[in-house]
């Protein structure tokens, strides 16, 4: 009895661990740009259409399963990118880690020059330069217009989705993220 008894209270403590996103949580959390955020009632399949690293290797979001990815589609001729970036790579730098990263996707007519330039001019080198060169998995996800931030569970599904820029180190934006990882304050995201 007294084993029964531990393994209920483990099984039951097992429970209170922030494995699973309360999404409900983190949508209340959004305030300012974070408001264009929209959850979905259901996780969604995210793309399977490869894409590739910046030397050419093959890559696809099932890369990053096993920790949530705020995956963001961008271009080198898109403004409001330009002004984005910078944030992601705040937000990689604050919660980036085991338990989620910041992925960021040049789609369409990218050339590698034009890519290291854009991100040499704005100073960010915490960020993968993945490329969709034919806009296949931009296709596959239904990306229309830049900038399109969608976020992906663990399990590599779409749980939320962000049309345009947004203000991605704001105190909201660092909430919800924090409230979807299961990360107290301070907590950095690694684990």
């Amino acid at each position: 009895m007294k084993y029964g008894l531990v393994a209920l209270y483990t099984a039951l403590g097992a429970l209170a661990i922030p494995a699973a996103a309360d999404t409900d949580a983190a949508a209340a959390l959004r305030e300012g740009d974070m408001k264009k955020l929209t959850f979905h009632d259901e996780p969604k399949p995210a793309g399977t259409s490869e894409i590739e690293t910046f030397e050419g290797e093959a890559a696809s979001l099932a890369d990053y399963e096993g920790k949530w990815a705020l995956v963001n589609f961008w271009a080198t001729w898109c403004a409001p990118c330009r002004e984005e970036m910078p944030m992601l790579s705040d937000l990689q730098a604050e919660l980036g880690g085991d338990d989620f990263e910041v992925v960021t996707i040049a789609t369409g007519r990218n050339p590698k020059p034009a890519i290291q330039s854009f991100f040499d001019e704005i100073g960010v080198d915490n960020l993968p330069m993945l490329r969709d060169p034919k806009s296949g998995l931009g296709r596959e996800m239904a990306v229309l217009g830049l900038p399109i931030t969608v976020i992906l569970n663990p399990e590599g599904q779409e749980v939320a989705r962000l049309q345009g820029d947004a203000d991605w180190s704001s105190d909201s934006a660092t909430a919800v993220i924090k409230t979807l990882i299961g990360a107290d304050e301070g907590d950095g995201g690694e684990g």
